[in-house]
């Protein structure tokens, strides 16, 4: 199976690197500074019990774009960006999305999925989760914090069908967990849940998880958050089981912890975030569905000043 992964950031260049060690015809869609920078030091990726480097074959748009002899398409596209590029992104790969390829996005959120499916056909996308605790570092590096390399993911309406099977045993054959949910959809939506309680309860009080939780009144607000965020999934149809919200509330309860989502890396270094992806389409499917979310309204506006600010020095 050919595999387009477009991005080498920490998301997807990790499952990347993974299929690349473990054999697979890999290549790796990204921007020119990317491309140089990986050309010179490889795609590395540092961090806890395991190293390793791999020679990335890399493709540009521009590349992907000019004209080419006839070559086998693509069987899989792994789509990992920022939604803040996922418009340039869409038209970045449309060259290599042929009439079998798969497109399994790693996105956060929903909004996502709406695009994809308008520009290729619901038929050529997949839903995909991801969980990963992997950064990039200054060394353009991927650093790895947890060990974690788990990738759900699954047709839309719930089948299980033989490109599922094929994905599932290359991804599986690289030492990735590639459980096929039985409703890949709530399975999003259950993510969204986690990520928007994280990343609310961090960039709201600009600090850790343990720097919220140990001081008085800071237990109070993980909780709320993760209700506010649950009652829109289960206004959705797709209710978060307790076993899940209760992984969600250890992750946000917890005393002494140094978490951080990277939407509060990005808050934090004064880069732009996925505010309107994770945050401003939440809220709004709250208000379309009757659900009030008065602290995830605050955490989106706290989120919007900031990127007014990025957007006003960009353009300074």
């Amino acid at each position: 199976m050919k595999i387009l992964v477009v991005g080498a950031g920490a998301t997807g260049g990790y499952f990347g690197s993974l299929l690349a060690r473990a054999g697979e015809d890999v290549t790796f869609l990204v921007r020119p500074a990317r491309a140089a920078a990986l050309r010179e030091r490889g795609l590395r990726v540092v961090g806890r019990d395991e190293e390793w480097a791999v020679e990335p074959r890399l493709v540009t748009a521009d590349e992907l774009r000019e004209p080419h002899e006839p070559r086998e398409p693509y069987g899989l596209v792994l789509l990992s960006v920022k939604s803040t590029g996922l418009d340039r992104a869409i038209e970045d790969v449309a060259p290599a999305v042929g009439p079998d390829t798969a497109v399994v996005p790693l996105l956060n959120g929903f909004a996502h999925l709406d695009a994809l499916n308008a520009r290729f056909g619901a038929s050529a996308v997949l839903g995909g989760v991801a969980k990963v605790v992997t950064t990039l570092d200054d060394a353009g590096d991927i650093r790895r914090l947890a060990p974690l390399a788990h990738l759900a993911f699954g047709e839309q309406d719930g089948t299980v069908s033989p490109r599922v099977e094929r994905i599932r045993k290359v991804l599986e054959g690289a030492g990735i967990d590639a459980p096929v949910p039985g409703d890949v959809l709530t399975a999003m939506w259950h993510k969204w849940v986690f990520i928007t309680t994280f990343g609310a309860v961090t960039s709201l009080m600009r600090g850790t998880v343990g720097d919220v939780y140990d001081v008085p009144g800071g237990p109070a607000l993980g909780p709320a958050l993760l209700d506010e965020a649950a009652a829109v999934a289960a206004a959705a149809g797709h209710p978060v089981p307790e076993e899940e919200r209760a992984a969600t509330f250890a992750v946000v309860s917890a005393s002494g912890s140094p978490m951080v989502p990277s939407l509060y890396r990005d808050l934090t270094a004064g880069r732009p975030t996925e505010v309107e992806h994770l945050f401003g389409d939440l809220t709004a499917r709250a208000r379309a569905l009757g659900v009030t979310t008065p602290l995830l309204d605050l955490a989106t506006l706290h989120l919007r000043v900031h990127q007014r600010r990025v957007a006003a020095a960009a353009g300074s």
